[in-house]
């Protein structure tokens, strides 16, 4: 089971806004929030508990221009994939999408198919990134660089690539508890070799690289079973 990567929508036509939702979300993969302009889009991305791993905007709001709220989106510092969705697709309407701070530009009318594929290349492209940070507790992770580091004290906390990955998916979780056997499948595969033993172990580890008190956990949690982040010790940066 993979957890759904959440993608806001910033569209002013309703009816193309509702079906594109639909459709990107249809499959597990994507769940998709809504907004019909920019300020609509601004309360989303600052209320305290947003996280969005992408934003599919559209250049023609009732509000401004799309670019221009792209711009002012990098200026604040959010540096998620942002891809364009206009039905001027001249050159220069690109060029300045693109100058804007998008990542990728799709003109109107599309193909479903084509857009998911462009956003999943800049999810990629993102996710491996040294943009994409998080903070847990007194931590900035950096996945990219398999780290975590501890600004007040100077020190850094080297991870390896499925301690990496476990922290990755219990942040995509949004702080719900994510059982054994997902995390299992998600990390190591299918592989029947892997037991529950082995992400036990890494947990453990886990805890002892990044918790001040292993044995009293409080930001990686048992909780019935399954695995999970605090929510006051995990929070999303420069998103």
């Amino acid at each position: 089971m993979t957890l759904a990567r959440p993608i806001l929508i910033v569209e002013d036509d309703a009816t193309l806004r509702a079906t594109l939702a639909e459709q990107i979300a249809q499959d597990g993969e994507f769940a998709a929030d809504e907004a019909s302009s920019a300020a609509e889009a601004a309360a989303k991305l600052d209320a305290p508990d947003a996280r969005y791993d992408a934003i599919l905007l559209d250049i023609g709001l009732p509000d401004g221009d799309g670019r221009d709220f792209c711009a002012r989106l990098r200026r604040e510092g959010r540096k998620l994939p942002i891809i364009m969705l206009t039905g001027a697709d001249a050159e220069t309407d690109v060029v300045r999408g693109l100058e804007a701070g998008a990542n990728d530009y799709v003109a109107k009318p599309f193909r479903l198919s084509e857009l998911l594929a462009r956003l999943r290349a800049q999810l990629r492209v993102f996710d491996n990134s040294e943009d994409a940070v998080f903070t847990i507790g007194h931590y900035q992770f950096r996945p990219s660089a398999r780290l975590l580091l501890d600004p007040a004290k100077n020190r850094k906390v080297r991870l390896t690539d499925k301690e990496c990955r476990i922290l990755k998916y219990l942040l995509r979780a949004n702080a719900a508890p994510v059982n054994r056997a997902t995390l299992l499948a998600d990390v190591w595969g299918f592989n029947s070799g892997v037991t529950t033993h082995t992400l036990e172990t890494h947990i453990y580890r886990l805890r002892q690289k990044m918790e001040s008190d292993p044995a009293n956990p409080q930001l990686l949690l048992t909780d019935r079973g399954a695995y999970r982040l605090e929510p006051r010790a995990a929070e999303r940066l420069a998103a």
